[in-house]
């Protein structure tokens, strides 16, 4: 076996470049470096021979009378030297050594040879790394630039940008980490490989690694929110109802669960069981608070949420973690009250759906005008209460009818400072039919009156008559 045959197999072998591959790169290669040399019109043919060993390579000239082009063209006499079959217009290929190239030419076929084996190599680290995307990558930090960390990954290096580093995690060269391959890039220097150490997706992965449950599908994971470094949420379901998602999850004293804080540098992991109630889910979400009361929006995807007075910081957690993860997790916004709180609210809203049953009018069209209780109702006049979307002059009168029929207390509980603007708003409220009866109550003491007037005047008379 030729020198050159070894060489092609061992590298083959080495760097795990298809064999076709490397024998293709060095025609090229040697194609290249005979142009260099000959120049374009030079017509040649370059092929690898496998029971030699060897690269050959053959030049072809037209026979012709008479020679304009030595590289392209041969005369008829030549021809005929060389092969005395040889015919006008024929075409004759003549072997051509590699060794007479020259130093340049032979450095330009090296440096095409090297390119093409690097590109290669590229490209198949490119395809082994892509399709590792979703794993656990384990390397050595190598160095620190502008972007992030460099880690060395054997046969290529792997970047964690500072965005998917866990916050305050400090590194020095030669430490060994591992992180979650989230992409691959490809570049001119060649495949780039993304890792992340904060990614959700890592710490499900590591659960895998940790927990032969997780591993083989027994406990799904159905979700993680991370704060990392700091706590994160990690949502589980059973497939077995024999087995416990959470214990699994945590393994004997901590054990498992133990291993995956470790890695990710202290960070507390709180494990939640998931449910199809997003009620329930988002109880189990908030622990360890105690949650009493839940309303479900689940056209605007939000959650009312309401626990006990003392249970508030715990719902809410250090600098809002608790209730920003469980939102994350369950993908809804929260909104977090207390007891007291929320029975303040509630009221000041009392009897807002009577008073809208009474308008026909929807409750949201109070709130948009911003009416948000019967107070604010009562205190307003008619031409701010105009300002409700469907609100008429006739509704309005049948509104503060209503106020006084179903709250009959609530005048006693506006302040005194709104007593007089109160006073006007109810008298707007009195019914023509009062007016008439106290009209005619007047009618009456006046007709009453002038009856008098005049019996006194007729009595005296009668009087002097009778005298």
């Amino acid at each position: 076996m030729s020198e050159l045959k070894k060489a092609i197999d061992q590298i083959s072998k080495d760097r795990g470049i298809d064999r076709d591959l490397l024998i293709d790169t060095l025609e090229e290669a040697v194609r290249s470096a005979v142009a260099r040399k000959f120049g374009e019109t030079m017509d040649i043919e370059v092929a690898f021979n496998e029971s030699l060993g060897e690269i050959e390579v053959f030049e072809f000239k037209v026979v012709v009378k008479e020679v304009h082009d030595p590289i392209s063209e041969i005369s008829f006499e030549d021809a005929v030297a060389h092969d005395p079959n040889a015919q006008l217009d024929d075409e004759m290929g003549f072997p051509l050594k590699v060794e007479d190239l020259g130093r340049i030419a032979a450095q330009s076929a090296k440096q095409v040879i090297i390119q093409r084996m690097r590109d290669a190599e590229q490209e198949i680290i490119f395809e082994e790394y892509k399709d590792r995307i979703g794993e656990i990558a384990s390397g050595i930090i190598q160095r620190r630039d502008r972007t992030g960390w460099i880690i060395n990954l054997g046969r290529t290096e792997a970047l964690l940008p500072k965005d998917e580093q866990i916050p305050r995690e400090r590194y020095k060269r030669g430490d060994r980490v591992q992180a979650y391959i989230i992409d691959v890039l490809k570049e001119s220097r060649g495949p780039q490989v993304v890792v992340s150490r904060s990614h959700p997706e890592y710490m499900i992965e590591l659960f895998k690694r940790e927990v032969p449950e997780v591993g083989d599908d027994t406990v799904k994971i159905m979700g993680v929110s991370r704060d990392p470094g700091l706590r994160a949420k990690v949502a589980v379901m059973s497939r077995d109802r024999d087995v416990d998602p959470v214990g699994a999850c945590v393994g004997i004293r901590g054990s498992r669960i133990q291993n995956v804080v470790q890695e990710l540098k202290g960070e507390r992991i709180d494990i939640v069981v998931w449910s199809p109630d997003i009620a329930m889910y988002a109880q189990h979400a908030l622990s360890p608070a105690v949650i009493t009361r839940i309303t479900v929006d689940e056209e605007e995807e939000m959650l009312e949420v309401v626990c006990p007075d003392d249970q508030l910081s715990l719902a809410i957690g250090r600098k809002g973690q608790n209730v920003k993860l469980a939102a994350k997790l369950l993908g809804w916004k929260i909104d977090i009250f207390t007891e007291s709180r929320y029975s303040e609210i509630n009221a000041s809203s009392k009897g807002m759906d009577q008073i809208a049953s009474v308008a026909e009018l929807s409750m949201e069209s109070f709130f948009n005008a911003g009416f948000n209780s019967i107070e604010s109702i009562v205190l307003a006049t008619n031409e701010e209460l105009l300002a409700v979307n469907g609100l008429t002059e006739s509704k309005i009168a049948d509104i503060r009818v209503a106020i006084n029929m179903l709250t009959p207390g609530i005048i006693e509980d506006i302040n005194l400072d709104d007593a007089d603007k109160h006073d006007e708003n109810i008298a707007e409220v009195e019914t023509t039919e009062a007016e008439e009866k106290e009209a005619a109550v007047e009618d009456v003491a006046e007709t009453t009156e002038a009856a008098e007037t005049e019996e006194e005047s007729e009595t005296p008379a009668q009087g002097e008559e009778t005298k």
